[in-house]
């Protein structure tokens, strides 16, 4: 029978029928230790039972209004993110790329409202943002780029970790508004920058007075053991962008404005149909509640300090080139490509993700318990030693 699907989609030899925390079972009702979580996603575990009872009763009550009328979840939902990150005001879309393009868009604003014509964002290698045509323009992947000319314009891409980089392009580009980089970058190989980067760029927002517009999807929402990861350093951004483990698996992005950045999208200026709906704010109001009642941040700091720990002490094959995380965030480098590695996983009952090519992803749920992270780490290890 014919494939009714667009093939995008490299899929793996595997169907999963259930989950439960960090486990999934398949089909044939094989287990499988879920490492990567649905790609940094399902951060909470698989079925929790708080998120499905409370989509049940959100589904018996109201899905859907739009956003022509008052969303007392969403307001709800926009207040506490706004308590969380110290930031002002949120816009919700559906995904991250949706809540990156409200940033692009929110940047251009930006410029028309200080008379800047043609406006240009500083973008960095090896970044990921999303696949529309805006956000893949700012994405620092040319491989991914092919065949989607004319890309949109108004990017300028520099080395990531490169702060000489942004100030030749500040000295030579006076129409620059904006900074988008993310924290750390997820796919583009679990990439962590130098301690003062993220301050420095700070630094030099202020000083040119451009927004600083942090891409937190894959970093936000306890990843990296703190509840967004511009939280270890003492700055704040001017615009953070969230999704993936907002909702645990329902479908929502959020960008969040601070008070530079606050009430330059009016009404009129950007809308989403579905963004922000009653179903999607209630689960992620949910999963807030969870990660507060069991600490999960600090869970992920914990197990994360284990699983680096762990690898930095028993991986030292010379096919790893480098180990390195930040809470439940983790890449091991190795020398050669090793993409095969996660079909090999996969028949080991784990997954995991190959990123760039020769990373070995980690993202687990940060539920894990000392055994799960235990299993991942012999995993590893003995997939290492095929190389």
């Amino acid at each position: 029978m014919a494939d009714s699907l667009m093939p995008t989609y490299s899929r793996l030899p595997v169907t999963f029928e259930r989950g439960e925390g960090a486990y999934l079972w398949d089909a044939n009702g094989k287990q499988y230790l879920d490492a990567i979580a649905g790609i940094a996603v399902c951060s909470v575990g698989h079925a929790h039972p708080d998120i499905a009872e409370a989509i049940y009763d959100q589904a018996k009550k109201l899905v859907h209004t739009s956003n022509l009328y008052q969303l007392d979840l969403q307001q709800r939902l926009g207040e506490k993110l706004c308590q969380l990150s110290g930031l002002k005001e949120v816009f919700f879309s559906n995904s991250g790329a949706e809540a990156n393009e409200a940033a692009i868009k929110l940047a251009r604003r930006y410029a028309s409202q200080n008379n800047i014509v043609n406006p240009e964002i500083i973008v960095v290698s090896g970044s990921f943002h999303g696949r529309t045509l805006a956000t893949l323009s700012a994405t620092g992947n040319e491989k991914i780029k092919e065949g989607f000319e004319p890309l949109v314009s108004g990017f300028i891409q520099v080395p990531y970790n490169d702060i000489e980089a942004i100030k030749t392009v500040a000295k030579n580009h006076p129409n620059v508004v904006a900074v988008l980089v993310e924290p750390i970058q997820g796919e583009g190989g679990v990439n962590i920058p130098d301690e003062h980067y993220l301050a420095t760029i700070r630094e030099l927002c202020n000083q040119y007075n451009w927004l600083m517009m942090l891409d937190e999807i894959q970093t936000g929402m306890g990843r990296t053991g703190k509840w967004f990861a511009f939280q270890h350093t003492t700055i704040k951004p001017d615009v953070m962008t969230l999704a993936k483990a907002l909702g645990n698996g329902v479908p929502i992005g959020a960008c969040i404005a601070g008070e530079k950045a606050a009430g330059i999208l009016t009404a009129g200026t950007h809308g989403s149909t579905f963004g922000g709906n009653p179903l999607a704010c209630r689960a992620a109001l949910t999963v807030i509640d969870i990660m507060e009642q069991h600490d999960l941040c600090q869970q992920a700091q914990k197990q994360g300090n284990y699983l680096l720990q762990q690898f930095k002490a028993q991986l030292g094959q010379p096919q790893v080139e480098h180990i390195r995380g930040k809470g439940l965030m983790i890449g091991i480098e190795l020398t050669e490509e090793c993409t095969g590695l996660v079909k090999q996983a996969l028949e080991k009952g784990v997954l995991i993700n190959v990123t760039a090519g020769k990373v070995i992803r980690l993202l687990p749920p940060l539920v894990i318990d000392q055994q799960q992270a235990d299993q991942i780490i012999a995993t590893v290890i003995e997939l290492v030693d095929t190389i």
